[in-house]
């Protein structure tokens, strides 16, 4: 840990607690063993654990019927999601790879070195001739749902890509829905059908497409809108111009420091249509079967629901890529890896705080208001604040309200008598104490009859001793 980190975490000492927290009291549900694993494999979760700081977390603690065929349906994601990102491959290049990747998972020894040399998973591809090793091992249905989602991703990655390259961007609302589709909601439609074969999951949920589509989208949106700053600099554009054209004129104008206030109102309008998502990914979520899969599924929906609280009407967005902090994060894997409830208040305590940080001065205040307050109310639906027993227990009681009452009235008495008695019954121990130990009562009772309440000053104590003195004996 750098002097950078040791000065930010004694300011911040809650974060350092969160992640000393989530190191000593997280138990994984299910723990792989690396040394039965055969080297490629190895390889492979090294490769998973250099991609993604989160994912990498959860998909290692998935059930041992998942474990594997997720890490290297996630690997496979990434590799297509590596050509995609990458603005210095030539479009005549990308597009093929993309398009027939879901023929290259199977291919023996192929690998990818056409990427920049800064690209930060350039060495995956570089040796992904490990991921389509251990690929051809998955279970046939397995494989086929994982071959079906990547050729369908790789063709609309291909789709974009060459508007892209055209200088055709995010137009329509429609057009934005519809690329989350390709790169997040397929994957949630793939996830889902690999949960249900596998029986953790319930089946009703392959016949929900609009709840895969929420999971998926939930958190994609959510990355669109931090990420803004970095796609910018990647002459990369995935705000839909429907959207932004409301408040500038041109995309650029977003990052101009006279425009903030119509770009924090341009980004409140994709966080609200980021929120519409949040109750149904709740809903999804209760058809989970199995704990490894519920955190699996539901780590990164607390993470999207907290960076949203992070860069909503947050100007940093349009200065520089933000997230949330490592301690931040511990905090939202502790409180979201236990069970449904529990996950709900954390989405209960992240709405209030986005509502909290609405502004009248937001063309989307009103909007923004109702969608967190349906949020709260659907939560309240599965999990009510009110005790129903308390309820039913006080509706019996005012049902029965004569007779009760005077029942009650005779216990109040009861008690009262009962202390009356105690405290009379204390005195007179106390007085009986004091007098086996020398108290003068009889001095008392002379002075308070002859007025005197207060206590006696020095020279009206050396007159009491002189009156009451027997003298020598």
């Amino acid at each position: 840990m750098g002097a950078g980190s040791i000065l930010y975490y004694a300011i911040h000492f809650q974060e350092l607690r969160n992640i000393i927290q989530w190191k000593t009291w997280h138990q994984p549900v299910h723990e792989r063993d690396p040394e039965k694993e055969e080297p490629s494999l190895q390889k492979c979760f090294y490769f998973l654990d250099m991609t993604s700081r989160s994912f990498a977390v959860v998909i290692k603690e998935l059930h041992p019927e998942l474990l594997v065929p997720i890490a290297i349906f996630y690997l496979i994601l990434r590799g297509m999601d590596t050509v995609e990102d990458d603005m210095t491959i030539p479009i005549d290049q990308k597009e093929p790879v993309l398009v027939n990747f879901y023929k290259i998972t199977e291919k023996e020894g192929w690998c990818f070195d056409g990427n920049h040399a800064k690209e930060r998973d350039r060495e995956l591809l570089v040796q992904f001739y490990h991921v389509t090793k251990e690929f051809r091992k998955v279970k046939p249905v397995y494989k086929d749902i994982i071959k079906d989602i990547t050729e369908k991703m790789g063709s609309g990655m291909a789709d974009y890509c060459r508007k892209g390259d055209e200088n055709v961007y995010v137009e329509t609302i429609q057009d934005y829905y519809q690329y989350c589709h390709y790169v997040a909601g397929l994957v949630a439609n793939g996830l889902t059908r690999l949960f249900v074969e596998s029986g953790l999951a319930n089946p009703a949920l392959n016949d929900r497409p609009h709840l895969q589509r929420s999971m998926g989208h939930f958190l994609q949106k959510t990355n669109i809108i931090r990420d803004i700053r970095e796609d910018y600099e990647d002459n990369r554009r995935f705000w839909p111009r429907e959207v932004w054209s409301k408040y500038v004129n041109n995309f650029e104008d977003l990052f101009k420091p006279e425009n903030q206030e119509a770009a924090l109102n341009c980004s409140s309008e994709l966080v609200l249509d980021a929120l519409n998502h949040a109750d149904e990914c709740l809903f999804y979520l209760a058809g989970i079967k199995e704990q490894s899969v519920f955190n699996f599924c539901a780590i990164p929906q607390a993470m999207a629901v907290a960076t949203l609280v992070l860069i909503f009407r947050n100007p940093m967005i349009f200065k520089s890529n933000i997230k949330i902090t490592k301690g931040e994060a511990c905090r939202v894997m502790l409180d979201s890896t236990q069970n449904l409830r529990v996950l709900s208040d954390v989405y209960r305590r992240f709405v209030r705080e986005i509502h909290k940080k609405n502004t009248p001065k937001d063309p989307n205040f009103l909007k923004i208001s109702i969608t967190c307050g349906k949020i709260e109310q659907f939560i309240d639906s599965i999990f009510p604040t009110q005790d129903p027993k308390a309820l039913v227990q006080a509706a019996e009681a005012v049902q029965s309200s004569p007779a009760r009452a005077e029942k009650d009235a005779e216990a109040e008495e009861a008690r009262q008598d009962l202390i009356m008695g105690t405290l009379f019954t204390l005195s007179c121990l106390m007085i009986g104490v004091a007098w086996l130990f020398g108290a003068r009562f009889d001095v008392a009772i002379d002075q308070l009859k002859n007025g005197q309440w207060r206590h006696p000053g020095p020279s009206s104590a050396e007159s009491l001793v002189n009156q009451y003195d027997h003298g020598e004996l």
